[in-house]
């Protein structure tokens, strides 16, 4: 697998919110690391690190046909996550439903685009503004610094290769996810969650963006995986649909 080393000093980490998304600034050579809410993910791209990787927690490669269990590394991601963990991983919806203003028009134009195409999840409709976001930003030339991130593969991977069985909303969960940061990158990551998390910034928001910037530091060091592996496939805008951790 061929991975782009940028020269840049920082990587990023971003999770969507409501208003925003938050982000994790790193810089591997020292451990320098910058958190705050920015509006856009373009702002990010932007931003004075100019980060030369960008992980970022939401879908980039829409697929043009809807499909039972989602796109190949939606279906590779939770073998590889095991239940129940597994549920984190929801099937990306067709870009279809990008155009879509309610669930059942987004529902209509996912379905539409397959004859055997399975439903739309509540939760893929709720982040479809994060996703038209996502898909107006990113280009095939961009999908080299930015990268889509699935914090739960991030956790797998800092946890030995097995996933974080108690649930991210769950105290326990919480805990276990902030020690592993903490062993990680991050010692000072009970003080971030406890100074952000409030408001539309959940607890699960600071948690993932550390976590998605972990994996963003991966890529600057060639270490990071991907699945599929080899050769994702791409989709009509020219974007791989591939996962990172």
């Amino acid at each position: 697998m061929s991975q782009t080393v940028d020269t840049s000093d920082w990587v990023a980490g971003l999770d969507g919110f409501r208003s925003g998304w938050f982000a994790v600034f790193y810089r591997p050579a020292d451990g320098t690391c910058r958190r705050r809410i920015v509006p856009t993910l373009e702002a990010a791209l932007d931003a004075p690190e100019a980060p030369g990787f960008v992980g970022v927690d939401m879908v980039i490669g829409l697929p043009d046909r809807a499909a039972s269990g989602g796109r190949a590394c939606d279906r590779a991601a939770r073998a590889l996550l095991g239940y129940p963990r597994s549920s984190s991983v929801f099937s990306a919806p067709a870009y279809a439903a990008l155009d879509a203003e309610t669930y059942d028009e987004a529902r209509a134009l996912h379905t539409g685009t397959a004859d055997d195409a399975p439903g739309i999840t509540i939760q893929a409709f709720h982040l479809l503004p994060k996703m038209r976001e996502v898909a107006s930003t990113v280009t095939p030339e961009r999908q080299q610094r930015v990268r889509e991130v699935h914090p739960e593969l991030a956790f797998y991977e800092m946890n030995g290769g097995t996933s974080v069985e108690a649930s991210k909303h769950d105290e326990d969960g919480r805990r276990i996810r902030r020690e592993l940061l903490a062993d990680q990158l991050y010692p000072d990551i009970g003080e971030a969650v406890e100074r952000y998390a409030g408001g539309d910034v959940g607890v699960d928001d600071v948690l993932d963006a550390h976590a998605v910037c972990w994996s963003a530091a991966r890529m600057m060091s060639g270490t990071a995986r991907r699945v599929p592996e080899d050769d994702p496939p791409v989709n009509g805008r020219g974007l791989r649909m591939e996962i990172w951790w």
